[in-house]
């Protein structure tokens, strides 16, 4: 009872000291949130975005604060989870990891592993991330004390709706509906910023994780609209009727961040062509081309056959 109790006071005080909201005072960017709303029309399922500027704190949002599945987004508080624990000397940043079968989720690159190898927990964040590797990602959630350690953490600093729902005690009902997590757009969004401005678990922390989030094997969605030589971080995220992907793209005219997610697919296809791709692809253009009018950067033609 007196640890109920106690997890009551904490959560009810988290909101007065973070909040997952821009910094400052924000302004709407009219013209932005018509070009999306045009560019949505029609999408069958649900969608929604949100969009900060992060020099000007201009924002722009369709459907911000709907809840929908994160997918692989969720590697994100995932991994705030475990730097929380390694920031804590809990766990040690270099140490060394046994893999064991029982870890096995699926046949990514950490669950073709054979039982007993070694590997640095570093190369397992770092497939988390770069690859979404779900065996790695599910090892490391267990590391971070499971779904609802990260999802404690998340309370503390102020985002009420971003959870870990899978092989969380008390979340069988939102796994079934969300799946492995759920979040709005604007607070993964502001997730990933809170990082970028090294204020997530420490400044030392949130650099090392910034640096992972900027080494992206998936690239072929939202990424392939900026020009190859703009910094991004970002993470992706797909299941059969959900595509997902966060980002901050370090702009000529400023650092943006977005989220864009979606929900209720009727197009479950895994092409390139699949609807909620498509729509990914087709706002972060609107985007960049919105904060960068005078880029005469466009992807190319034939790169098309040089996205995965």
């Amino acid at each position: 009872m007196k640890n109920y109790l106690l997890s009551l006071l904490i959560i009810a005080t988290t909101f007065v000291h973070a909040q997952p909201a821009a910094v400052g005072k924000t302004a709407v960017d009219h013209k932005l949130v018509k070009k999306l709303e045009a560019a949505m029309v029609g999408f069958n399922g649900q969608a929604g975005i949100y969009v900060r500027n992060l020099k000007t704190n201009h924002i722009a949002e369709v459907n911000a604060d709907s809840i929908f599945p994160t997918a692989s987004m969720v590697k994100v508080p995932i991994l705030c989870g475990i730097f929380d624990k390694i920031n804590r000397g809990e766990i040690a940043f270099t140490q060394e990891l046994v893999y064991r079968d029982s870890l096995k989720y699926d046949n990514g690159i950490v669950g073709s592993f054979r039982d007993s190898t070694k590997i640095a927990l570093p190369k397992i964040i770092h497939l988390m991330i770069s690859q979404s590797d779900n065996t790695g990602s599910l090892w490391l959630q267990a590391m971070a004390g499971g779904g609802a350690a990260i999802n404690q953490w998340l309370d503390l600093n102020g985002f009420a709706n971003i959870r870990v729902n899978s092989r969380t005690p008390g979340r069988k009902e939102y796994q079934a509906k969300y799946g492995w997590g759920q979040t709005t757009p604007r607070e993964m969004a502001e997730l990933v910023a809170m990082i970028r401005n090294g204020k997530a678990i420490s400044p030392a922390a949130s650099e090392r994780m910034y640096r992972y989030l900027g080494m992206q094997f998936w690239d072929g969605e939202s990424i392939s609209q900026v020009p190859p030589h703009v910094k991004v971080a970002a993470k992706t995220g797909a299941v059969n009727q959900a595509r997902s992907e966060v980002m901050v793209v370090h702009a000529p005219h400023g650092d943006y961040v977005v989220c864009v997610a979606t929900k209720n697919q009727k197009d479950e296809s895994w092409q390139k062509s699949n609807e909620g791709f498509v729509l990914l692809r087709t706002l972060s253009a609107i985007i960049w081309n919105h904060f960068e009018p005078k880029s005469d950067w466009k992807p190319l033609p034939e790169s098309d056959k040089f996205w995965f």
